[in-house]
């Protein structure tokens, strides 16, 4: 952690002292940059950018060209482990992803493979070894997977869904067969964090994209514990060389203080969930992360700036505070408005840290 020229955003999610409050943002290499664009249409689809290692790179440092985010984030997506699993990931415009070969048998589980992260995912290593070599340790760079429970959704259902009726039938209909699956996910995923922070990653996040729409029973038996059972396999040492790691939950407010007794480092928090009383909740346990609604970013630049210092206020003072937004960046924001919001984070957060620094 010592060598990297800022380590803010690494000392915030272990809740040590900081001069500021670090932020990034979900989604920051994408769309809403026309460079992003002008690379993705040199891949050729969505999925040419993420399995080249060169191309990858490149529009992670995108957005740090353009802006003072304190990360970076590897650029791939949450889906490459079903995809080495032989399930036939594929992009539709306008639709998003899809499986050619989704799971629609209790043989179809049993059949699936724990991918070597080293050979059938070695893009995403092979990419995180190069983010690494081109960042100069200016930020940290951070590695993430799908939880195991929204990997599980995509490979039953076959892309995205608004009902979850065939992974929700399977997992009341044949709950023996669910758990098959996701102790197979969970390996596979906690194979793959490792694989990253091996690589370079300096710190990991799972995305539990769709645990908002379980019930609190079937979330905790369902997405937490297998969640927990990832946080538990992972390498990521102690002391000044511990590798922090957050957990989000979309629409898992209401669970938080289950989720901060997991081990992760941090809670990501959407913006449906009040900060203020998210952090009297979980108390010195854990970091937060988050939470300004991605749509603010349509308003005017003090507007924004507004919203950045409320949520600021709201998280009040001492460290432990990561600014993001609750979820990925719209496609067709203004990238000026992202760096209302990055400066604005950068102006208005070191009265919340003056204090702490002084002790």
């Amino acid at each position: 952690m010592s060598l990297l020229k800022n380590d803010t955003f690494l000392r915030a999610l272990l809740k040590q002292p900081v001069d500021y409050t670090p932020v990034w943002m979900m989604r920051q290499a994408g769309r809403y940059l026309p460079e992003y664009r002008k690379v993705r249409e040199q891949a050729g689809s969505f999925l040419g950018l993420c399995t080249n290692p060169e191309l990858a790179c490149e529009v992670t440092l995108q957005p740090l060209r353009r802006f003072d985010f304190d990360a970076a984030i590897l650029f791939s997506d949450i889906l490459t482990i079903p995809d080495a699993m032989g399930l036939g990931l594929c992009f539709t415009e306008g639709e998003g992803p899809k499986f050619t070969d989704p799971i629609k048998t209790i043989a179809d589980i049993e059949r699936l493979p724990i991918p070597d992260p080293e050979s059938e995912l070695r893009y995403v290593m092979d990419a995180v070894r190069l983010i690494r070599k081109e960042l100069q340790d200016s930020v940290p760079l951070i590695g993430f997977s799908g939880s195991p429970w929204t990997l599980a959704t995509y490979m039953i259902e076959g892309g995205s869904s608004k009902s979850f009726q065939k992974v929700k039938s399977l997992m009341y209909a044949q709950p023996k067969h669910m758990h098959v699956l996701l102790e197979k996910l969970a390996l596979s995923v906690a194979f793959y964090l490792n694989a990253q922070i091996a690589a370079g990653a300096q710190a990991v996040m799972l995305f539990d994209t769709w645990g908002g729409m379980l019930t609190t029973e079937d979330y905790r038996e369902f997405s937490l514990n297998y969640a927990q059972q990832v946080r538990s396999l992972l390498n990521v040492g102690a002391d000044d060389n511990k590798i922090p790691s957050i957990l989000f939950t979309k629409g898992g407010g209401q669970w938080l203080e289950a989720m901060a007794d997991t081990g992760y480092d941090a809670l990501g928090l959407d913006w449906q969930t009040d900060i203020q009383s998210a952090r009297a909740r979980v108390g010195e346990k854990v970091a937060l992360q988050g939470n300004m609604d991605p749509v603010a970013l349509y308003a005017q630049p003090d507007y924004i700036e507004d919203k950045v210092k409320s949520i600021l206020a709201n998280y009040g003072q001492g460290s432990g505070h990561v600014f993001n937004l609750g979820h990925g960046i719209l496609p067709d924001i203004n990238p000026d408005h992202v760096k209302a919001m990055v400066d604005a984070v950068h102006r208005y957060s070191p009265v919340y840290h003056r204090f702490s620094n002084s002790d």
